[in-house]
């Protein structure tokens, strides 16, 4: 994989939990170009093995896990099996999350005339089922809790280390119709700056990258049609984005390198990075 400056990751063990995802797998092969041992975690076993496969062949030194980021016992397990292959993890990248479309709403903005006469499968704000909120917040704040309670014990240990939450665009400016995710996503940051308060004496460093629009399995559908072109939420989004395009993978991979490195970003804990072509700058007008 080509990166876009090298550092010394030599001896690192890093974790990318949802490594097999379209972002988190460019960010596994990118760390792995670096230097360090890489273990992707997934729930998708298959998919997983063919992202540590994929750097394997390239020289690369990885093993995968199926996983599921709420199974605190299977964390602990594979915990131990990292430990046991490649030694103590050092590097941690958060990568897991998602939506569920119990946390959806049809509408952008509630009007009255469509409560009295819904369309069939309408979900207005009044319908939101509770337990989706729920699997959103599960998914996206106690699946970045329960692996970097697991996973930094070890950094403890070691004298230190760097985790790496993935929030997003969403957690500054929340999307119309996915009020759970994005609330979920602001979680998340405040969770990274409160936990790079409490482990700053231990010596581990615990930033954010906040992803802007990117293609990926989970929202190919909603920004563009079957011909490529773009959705009118799509069409929206790269309105409202001053660079005018969705993101590639690759263009996540500096923040990554800088904010894990200690030599470039030994004093910096607590942020969370926007990487999202300036949308989250933009007013609209």
């Amino acid at each position: 994989m080509n990166v876009p400056f090298k550092i010394d990751l030599k001896n690192q063990v890093a974790v990318v939990t949802g490594g097999s995802g379209v972002l988190c797998s460019c960010m596994a092969k990118a760390l792995a170009a670096c230097g360090a041992r890489v273990a992707v975690l997934g729930r998708n076993a298959e998919k997983a093995e063919g992202v540590a496969a994929g750097i394997r062949g390239q020289g690369g030194e990885a093993l995968s896990f199926s996983c599921d980021v709420l199974d605190r016992e299977r964390l602990d397990e594979v915990r131990a099996g990292i430990e046991a292959a490649f030694g103590p993890v050092t590097i941690l990248v958060n990568g897991a999350g998602g939506n569920h479309p119990r946390g959806t709403t049809s509408c952008e903005q509630l009007h009255k005339a469509e409560l009295e006469n819904p369309p069939e499968g309408f979900v207005s704000f009044f319908d939101l089922d509770p337990a989706g909120i729920q699997y959103v917040f599960n998914l996206n704040l106690i699946g970045t809790l329960l692996p970097t309670q697991v996973f930094t014990r070890g950094m403890v240990d070691q004298g230190g280390g760097v985790v790496i939450n993935i929030a997003s665009m969403n957690s500054f400016k929340p999307l119309t119709k996915i009020p759970a995710y994005s609330a979920a996503k602001a979680a998340v940051n405040n969770f990274t700056q409160w936990l790079a308060v409490h482990l700053a004496p231990v010596n581990i460093r615990v930033n954010a990258i906040a992803p802007g629009f990117f293609l990926t399995d989970q929202n190919r559908t909603l920004m563009t049609n079957a011909d490529g072109s773009l959705t009118a939420r799509g069409n929206k989004i790269l309105t409202h984005t001053p660079m005018a395009r969705f993101g590639d993978p690759g263009d996540l991979i500096g923040t990554l390198l800088w904010l894990v490195s200690d030599k470039a970003a030994g004093f910096v804990t607590g942020t969370v990075i926007p990487v999202d072509g300036g949308f989250s700058a933009y007013s609209g007008v």
